[in-house]
């Protein structure tokens, strides 16, 4: 599975922004921050803004805000904002080869084994806020392995 640059950078302004609260920060000050173009971020900022996930306010001491609290905001809402998912029912047609549709549309195993995937992907970062991660990393690590141990017994 690979995570984007779109995804990760996206996923980065985000826990800026939740990091800064209600001061909010301006395109420039995430560019810095972050070592992105001016223009990388306002792409991505548009993604989020559209999204629902942050708001922007223009002026002087404009620049974006989260648009709900961070422990509001969960991973899976902020990735699927982003760039969608892993897995998802285009994939198969996304994928068929030289066909038009894939030789194991009807009975495949691997799709499945895709789903499955997702679904536990899904799980984990529906449960996973801004919030718990914009703690230092061995912070965020020891709330994440809790997490996964918890969800594992359900």
């Amino acid at each position: 599975m690979k995570i984007s640059a779109q995804d990760e950078y996206g996923l980065r302004i985000l826990l800026r922004l939740a990091k800064a609260e209600e001061e909010g920060l301006n395109l420039l000050q995430l560019s810095k921050a972050e070592g992105l173009s001016v223009s990388y971020v306002a792409k991505l900022t548009r993604l989020l803004r559209m999204g629902g996930l942050i708001q922007s306010t223009r002026g002087q001491k404009g620049g974006y805000i989260l648009s709900k609290p961070s422990d509001k905001i969960n991973i899976k809402e902020a990735l699927d904002t982003l760039g969608g998912t892993f897995f998802n029912d285009a994939f198969c047609g996304n994928h068929s080869g030289t066909m038009l549709f894939c030789t194991n549309s009807v009975d495949c195993s691997v799709r499945s084994l895709w789903k499955m995937v997702q679904s536990s992907v899904d799980n984990l970062l529906e449960n996973v806020s801004l919030k718990d991660l914009v703690t230092a990393e061995s912070d965020s690590e020891f709330h994440l392995l809790n997490l996964l141990s918890a969800t594992e017994q359900t």
